[in-house]
């Protein structure tokens, strides 16, 4: 797809305007009520879907279906983010009217930080294509990485700040409370960091470690920079919507973990095939619309199967619950019962 450079100047313009009115929107702090999450997260949705509709008219099937496929594929991953954000939320103690905030410019750090990552993966890509073959090697390490962690029950622990983050709270020292919105305060005669600051750079810098491997995952869906950029852009610009939209669902998609594991490794042999066929070797690749098809079947196959283990797993706490309070019952009934001495 060739993009001219009015093209990108208009799209970056463009995002920024619908980030500024996403800002100017929830300036004020507040609780994010469950519609107002939900009625956002339709809003970049319909977004989504209306620029993919625009480049299917514009510049065909290929490219349209290389965004949608993309852009469903960085969504599923960037929900396994959402697991890590709670945890950074809760070790920061953040105040509910505050989250929408820090999420705000969290996810703006992320896009930027991930901009850098797509055209550095760009410029790699033109100009060594043998690194298909690290892409996808690593991707399919990741999943099964991913497998290891859910059956070890891994996401269960501690957030851990990064090397940056801790580098940062040394340098600039941070106040021991929240001071509304501000970033910075005077503390004792020295400018110092508030915590508002510090978990903004926690979400933002973390988002990166997710880059790893979500921009790799992209880059064996389509190689074209702009594609790959505005599905990230979407992706994420809604991601702060859907934090409160799905925060009390999170619990129950257990086995998203499996799913993006299956999703990763499906474009890591996707990569390695047409790695292979880039080399001269014969062999089948993959396309967009099959691509499509998996990734989407895999994420309503894990969606139904975990919300199928999480209603049996309740079922059965609830049973333990009765039987636990008809055992105690049961016992003061017989402790009654006794005649006193």
């Amino acid at each position: 797809m060739d993009v001219s450079t009015t093209l990108w100047v208009l799209t970056i313009v463009g995002l920024a305007a619908l980030i500024a009115v996403d800002f100017f929107i929830g300036r004020k702090p507040h609780d994010v009520s469950i519609k107002e999450a939900g009625i956002w997260t339709v809003v970049w949705i319909v977004l989504a879907a209306l620029f993919g509709l625009g480049l299917l008219v514009f510049s065909g099937g290929q490219p349209a279906g290389e965004f949608f496929a993309g852009f469903i594929t960085e969504k599923s991953l960037s929900v396994d983010n959402l697991f890590v954000f709670v945890l950074i939320m809760a070790k920061f103690s953040v105040p509910s009217q505050y989250q929408q905030r820090v999420l705000l410019v969290g996810v703006l750090i992320a896009l930027v930080l991930r901009a850098i990552f797509i055209a550095a993966g760009a410029a790699i890509i033109s100009s060594f294509a043998w690194v298909f073959y690290i892409f996808g090697a690593f991707l399919i390490y990741t999943a099964w990485k991913l497998i290891q962690e859910a059956r070890a029950d891994e996401a269960e622990e501690d957030w851990e700040e990064n090397k940056l983050l801790k580098a940062a709270e040394k340098r600039f020292g941070v106040a021991d409370r929240y001071h509304g919105t501000k970033l910075w305060i005077e503390q004792n005669g020295k400018r110092v960091m508030t915590p508002m600051l510090v978990v903004m750079l926690a979400i933002g810098t973390t988002d990166v470690l997710f880059a790893l491997d979500s921009i790799p995952a992209i880059f064996g869906l389509t190689q074209d920079p702009y594609i790959v950029f505005t599905a990230n852009a979407f992706a994420l610009m809604g991601l702060r919507q859907l934090y409160f939209l799905i925060g009390g669902l999170l619990k129950k998609l257990v086995h998203l973990s499996y799913g993006l594991s299956v999703i990763l490794g499906f474009i890591g042999v996707k990569l390695v095939l047409h790695a292979l066929h880039e080399s001269g070797v014969h062999v089948p690749e993959i396309s967009i619309p099959v691509s499509l098809g998996v990734i989407c079947g895999v994420l309503i196959v894990t969606t139904i199967t975990s919300l199928m283990a999480s209603k049996k797993q309740a079922a059965a706490e609830a049973a333990q619950t009765a039987q636990k309070e008809t055992e105690g019952t049961s016992q003061d009934s017989v402790e009654a019962g006794r005649p006193q001495t």
